[in-house]
């Protein structure tokens, strides 16, 4: 994934940006970037690693270093980004969030036309460096993003940063992340997430429809292009790495966390199962609201029978091996043995995708005294890797547990059935849930449906993506 945060003022901005960024560090943990502009000294630019350490530790000196009335930065979960272009359309500095399947063509392409790039270690393309030359083959910037987003299978949001001080923003064409612009007394700023600005004394004004374009400067804004009618927002903003704090199409992330775990119990209690245990948890820390909706819900308090250690560790996705990051899982859970020993527990966590952290949890649970084990999952089984966004390193649907364990129940007939599969009241269903909870040590097994999921966010189910769920676009 990723996120960006950008600031045009009418004073130096920097400080806003760091921090801005810095309120993104959930969405990534790679790169971590920002340019600046200053009139006299032109573009200033640092780009970091954070893989071992959070972007704040990173880029401690910055407000010592760079200086500018207008500045973005980024998390970035794959590029090193801002890039700094010069080309036909000025000087510009760009950062980029999204995902470009048809990469390798768009680069032929480009190439074709007589532009050269810088090639990364394996022989890949910055795809920021190449929406930045797709841009600069048209005529103008407006008309260059339009290509860009006309042209590439998955999507792009786009922030620059040009010569004149002033900020280009272009939510990406379906708007399956948000963009929000905010204000102050001294300038405007572009944020994915609202609490960002909100924290730093902007007031949120609007977001940016989909494909929408913007060119701010520190005393308006300026539509370049009008939005669409057509948007597809990612579900899983709300479900899963969105900010608690953060409100997207006027719907508040951890508000609909908690009418998720609401509608789990319910579901539950029409089902019958799960009626008898002694309390409900939440994986921490995302499944932590959608347990405290269950438990509000049902009759179970909700407790926290583990708890997590992050002053060293704070991220457990962290490491790029998997090894790894299951063996920092593990250190990280700390047992409240009192709330685990001789108890029935529930727990919901906000998806199970390939299911290598969860048998770790449970078998953890168990060797503390647990009676039972049951598990929730706040969205339905995922059966698809996201072709849109780049929020899932998975690299095969069959790394996905829902999906391997259809192909070992039925073969290649199982992937005719999905939708069977991903409906726990369906035989193939309930066989799907039985064989999971076999492998992975739970008593019971239940997913949220998507109508659930929809439910609980609450807007028009056709602007939502659930690609993800239903391979469905």
């Amino acid at each position: 994934m990723g996120g960006f945060f950008g600031v045009t003022s009418t004073q130096d901005c920097v400080a806003d940006v760091f921090f801005g960024v810095d309120y993104h560090s959930h969405l990534g943990t790679r790169r971590g970037g920002m340019a600046s502009f200053e009139v006299d000294r032109g573009f200033t630019r640092e780009i970091h690693n954070i893989e071992n350490s959070p972007f704040r530790t990173k880029f401690a000196g910055i407000l010592e270093e760079m200086h500018g009335h207008a500045c973005i930065g980024c998390i970035s979960d794959s590029d090193p980004q801002p890039m700094l272009i010069r080309s036909r359309h000025g000087s510009f500095a760009i950062t980029t969030v999204g995902c470009i399947n048809n990469a390798q063509a768009l680069t032929k392409k480009v190439m074709d036309e007589g532009h050269y790039f810088g090639e990364m270690s394996g022989g890949r393309i910055n795809e920021t460096e190449l929406i930045a030359a797709m841009i600069c083959t048209q005529p103008s910037i407006v008309e260059g993003i339009r290509y860009v987003q006309d042209s590439i299978e998955g999507s792009a949001t786009i922030l620059m940063l040009t010569d004149d001080g002033s900020m280009i923003a272009a939510r990406d064409k379906l708007g399956r992340l948000p963009v929000m612009i905010a204000k102050s007394e001294c300038g405007y700023c572009v944020t994915f997430e609202s609490f960002a600005a909100e924290k730093l004394g902007y007031t949120v004004e609007r977001g940016l429809g989909p494909g929408e374009i913007v060119r701010l400067y520190p005393d308006r804004c300026e539509v370049l292009a009008e939005a669409g009618k057509r948007m597809k927002i990612c579900a899983f903003l709300w479900t899963y790495y969105g900010y608690p704090n953060s409100s997207y199409e006027g719907v508040n992330v951890e508000c609909a966390r908690c009418k998720n775990g609401e509608i789990m119990a319910r579901e539950d209690a029409r089902r019958g199962i799960a009626q008898d245990i002694d309390s409900v948890s939440g994986v921490p820390d995302s499944g932590v609201p959608h347990a405290i909706g269950y438990a509000n819900s049902s009759r179970a308090p909700f407790t926290r029978p583990f708890i997590k250690y992050t002053p060293t560790w704070p991220r457990s996705f962290m490491p790029q091996s998997q090894l790894q990051r299951s063996r920092i899982a593990k250190m990280k859970m700390i047992p409240v043995t009192e709330l685990i020993h001789d108890k029935k527990l529930l727990l919901v966590d906000d998806s199970i995708v390939r299911g290598t952290q969860l048998r770790g949890t449970v078998d953890f649970l168990y060797n503390n005294g647990a009676k039972e084990v049951h598990m929730r999952s706040a969205c339905p089984p995922i059966m698809y890797g996201c072709k849109y966004l780049n929020f899932s390193r998975n690299t095969s649907d069959m790394d996905l547990i829902a999906r391997r364990t259809i192909e070992e129940l039925e073969g290649e007939e199982g992937h005719k059935h999905i939708d069977e599969y991903s409906n726990g009241d369906t035989e193939r269903g309930r066989a799907m849930r039985a064989a999971i909870c076999k492998k992975l040590n739970f008593e019971s097994l239940e997913y949220q449906s998507v109508e659930g999921v929809i439910e609980s966010i609450g807007i028009d189910p056709e602007c939502i993506c659930t690609y993800c769920w239903t391979g469905k676009e």
